[in-house]
């Protein structure tokens, strides 16, 4: 399916980078996402991230976080050709990281690739831990595309992809709403 795509959101990246370096804007992620395929059949937009701590008993802002990225996905569910994934938080050492997230992007990228069921995969990420799954991507034939921002990325991930675009302040624009 040379002209279908699929795009891979790492939904903690896009919120920090969007939180970062331009202000918090609220995007339409079905026109980003759509925007990002050009001419290509979207065939389906992956969304990765995790739902926010929450204390036992949790407080009034956990409470108010969690419900608020509840309602973030419900939205994101009811999208045409959109698929949720949600890790985990873990705490190691009194730090809170996402598991399963990455593992389950690398999966999806390598199960549609292999799959022969696209040939465009288009990132949206900043993490060089998807390396060895773009390469397994490439070798199958599929043409991967890295979207990021200048202000947080690995040189490693620049290279492994075949082309690359910067998330802008042009970009962001055409699909704010």
């Amino acid at each position: 399916m040379d002209n279908r795509a699929a795009v891979f959101i790492d939904g903690a990246y896009l919120t920090k980078i969007l939180d970062l370096d331009f202000g918090k804007p609220k995007i339409d992620l079905a026109g980003f996402s759509d925007l990002l395929c050009g001419k290509d059949e979207r065939l389906r937009t992956y969304y990765y991230n995790c739902m926010p701590y929450q204390s036992c008993p949790p407080t009034e802002e956990e409470r108010r976080r969690f419900a608020a990225m509840d309602k973030f996905v419900y939205t994101l569910k009811k999208l045409p050709r959109f698929e949720v994934r949600l890790g985990r938080l873990g705490c190691v050492g009194g730090e809170f990281i996402q598991k399963r997230v990455d593992i389950a992007l690398a999966a999806d990228l390598v199960r549609l690739s292999y799959g022969r069921m696209i040939g465009k995969a288009v990132l949206v990420t900043g993490d060089s831990d998807f390396v060895p799954a773009i390469e397994a991507a490439k070798e199958a034939g599929v043409v991967v595309v890295l979207y990021y921002s200048p202000s947080s990325i690995h040189d490693e991930l620049l290279s492994a992809v075949d082309e690359s675009a910067t998330i802008d302040q042009e970009l962001i624009s055409r699909v704010e709403r």
